[in-house]
């Protein structure tokens, strides 16, 4: 065949494969031009999951009569006209061939109306053609309808799943959206029956009630506030606590710039926070907003604009890690009614029972105690202010675990606070504070590491090698030492003496490809924390380990500043709170 220029309509149908892959994506592309309009009220009429028929109304600024044709033209668009707009882009889209390429796989109708008109005008896309505009009745604003979807390409069609399945798509996008833009309100119907009505949410509060609705009220009961802001960038938002962790990545939303992405740094950067809190196989929910100055986000990577590129990769991962690192830190008990100037003081370390066993410069450990541990508990409650046994006068400071009433068969603590019972997993709970002792003492310490009698050899890319030359120095603060011996081959001569039995082949070359896409790696530190897990569940007090009321007093006293002390390091619970009401009910008091 001979170079050609392509028809208008097959250049169209060819974007169209870019940009619409099922009904839900014309939902999206037509829900940010009206957003991008300043809509404060969208409606959104689905027949049969979309295929039938799609119709969405705003109250936008409307199209003026003269732009209204040209509108449904390829490459028309008034949100950019010079490159330094693309680089400051704010509007959600830009691009300009959504309502072409929608024409093109559909039959769409468009009527619109501004300010300034006394009524509104229609236009409709018919196999190319764009018909005379004519006058029809219609509020200020914008109304498009998407009829028989992929009807002139059934190849297209063919692929699409149920109504119902195809419904899911477009109610989970409207959930999305409707999260990120709190100053619209949005209707759902399907085939004539009303499935969301999202009030605006701009009231003080209203917005957390929009995330009940559209994340379930267990999900706003669990969360904990997000707000960090460093230079140019700020994290805000709600993350579940982890005892609320997920089967399925299934209430994780992140927004930047008020646009909806996946991205693999920002889950990497989420999924490391959350490492030394999520039982295996859980997933953490969040509804998080980075708002970033937009010349340090490049969002036209993408035909539908689902990922974005930051500028400055690893200082994003990074902050957003440490914001919610430092946050989840936090999970510990807490009493709102005293605050923190009447807790208790936590006094010394609980050393676990093992490190009589164990050389303890060789976790850092810090301190020369290898007691076990009941006498070491008991050491820590002997150095405490008076231990207490019973609660103090009602004028008196109760600390957030309370005190100790007794032992439930030697696996729980039962305690007493101002709010009611305490239930204390007591394995769980020093597991906690023996493991973040560990952490500590490795904190700030150069990593012991073992010299390989025989060097492993690895055959690797081009690429590899030279991130090998590039970030030697990380290697070597990590333990590591890696010698280039080839274009594509390296040797590894040293590593940290915790990792020594593990396959170090696989964590190499892990470790090289977190390098290349994110500039960094946390997978030895991930290792470390997965040894140093083990030992203190190894060093952790026992299931039918006797203690008595100061010994039991002293592990609350340490729970309360221990961080992440809400859960163990597999993810569990490590207490429960029984409040006098939820007390009541289970024995029909007052009712």
């Amino acid at each position: 065949m001979s170079i050609r220029i392509l028809p208008d309509h097959l250049i169209n149908q060819i974007a169209a494969g870019e940009v619409i892959e099922r009904p839900a994506s014309v939902v999206k592309e037509l829900l940010e031009n009206s957003l991008d309009a300043g809509a404060t009220r969208i409606e959104i009429e689905i027949e049969q999951g979309g295929k039938r028929r799609i119709r969405v109304r705003d109250n936008g600024l409307g199209i003026p009569l003269d732009e209204l044709a040209l509108a449904l033209g390829r490459h028309a668009t008034s949100k950019i006209a010079s490159l330094d707009d693309l680089e400051h882009i704010a509007s959600l889209g830009f691009r300009g061939e959504a309502l072409a390429s929608i024409a093109s796989v559909s039959r769409l109708t468009m009527s619109s109306r501004d300010a300034a008109a006394v009524h509104a005008w229609q236009v409709g896309s018919y196999q190319g053609e764009i018909t005379p505009p004519e006058p029809v009745s219609g509020d200020v604003g914008t109304t498009v309808e998407v009829l028989d979807l992929f009807y002139n390409t059934p190849a297209r069609r063919k692929f699409l799943r149920t109504d119902a399945t195809e419904f899911k798509h477009i109610d989970e996008l409207i959930k999305r959206i409707s999260l990120a833009r709190k100053h619209c309100a949005f209707e759902l119907k399907h085939n004539g029956k009303v499935v969301r009505a999202l009030p605006q949410a701009t009231a003080p509060g209203a917005m957390l009630q929009r995330v009940a609705l559209l994340n379930g009220k267990q999900f706003t009961e669990s969360i904990i506030v997000v707000e960090n802001q460093r230079e140019s960038m700020l994290l805000h938002g709600w993350v579940a606590k982890p005892t609320y962790a997920r089967s399925q990545a299934d209430q994780q939303y992140f927004f930047v710039n008020g646009r909806m992405v996946k991205d693999r740094l920002i889950a990497h950067a989420v999924r490391r926070a959350f490492a030394d809190v999520l039982f295996h196989g859980r997933h953490p929910a969040f509804v998080l907003y980075l708002e970033i100055d937009p010349e340090l986000v490049d969002v036209n990577v993408h035909p539908q604009k689902h990922e974005v590129r930051f500028r400055n990769g690893r200082e994003t991962h990074n902050f957003i890690y440490s914001s919610l690192h430092h946050l989840l830190a936090d999970t510990r008990p807490a009493n709102p009614q005293v605050g923190e100037a009447n807790q208790v003081a936590s006094g010394p370390a609980i050393t676990p029972s093992w490190a009589a066993m164990s050389p303890l410069s060789a976790i850092g450990q810090k301190g020369s105690a290898s007691l076990p541990i009941r006498e070491s508990v008991a050491a820590y409650a002997a150095l405490a202010s008076s231990p207490v046994a019973e609660l103090p006068n009602a004028d008196e400071s109760v600390p957030p675990l309370g005190y100790a009433l007794g032992q439930l068969h030697g696996v729980y603590i039962l305690a007493e606070n101002s709010q009611g019972l305490v239930i204390v997993d007591m394995h769980a709970a020093h597991e906690r504070i023996t493991y973040e002792q560990l952490k500590q003492g490795m904190e700030g310490s150069q990593p012991q590491v073992q010299q390989l009698l025989v060097p492993v050899s690895l055959h690797v890319s081009s690429a590899e090698v030279a991130v090998v030359e590039e970030y030697a120095a990380e290697f070597s603060r990590l333990g590591f030492e890696l010698q280039v011996s080839g274009p594509e081959s390296l040797l590894v001569r040293q590593v940290p003496v915790q990792l020594q039995d593990t396959e170090i082949t696989q964590l190499v070359v892990d470790v090289l490809a977190d390098f290349i896409s994110l500039g960094s790696s946390s997978r030895i530190q991930e290792q470390q924390n997965e040894i140093l897990s083990t030992m203190a569940c190894h060093g952790s007090v026992r299931a039918n380990r006797r203690l008595n009321l100061t010994e039991m007093n002293a592990l609350l006293r340490q729970m309360e500043a221990t961080d992440r002390a809400d859960q163990c390091n597999h993810g569990r619970p490590t207490w429960v709170q029984l409040d006098m009401t939820s007390l009541d009910r289970l024995f029909l008091r007052g009712q």
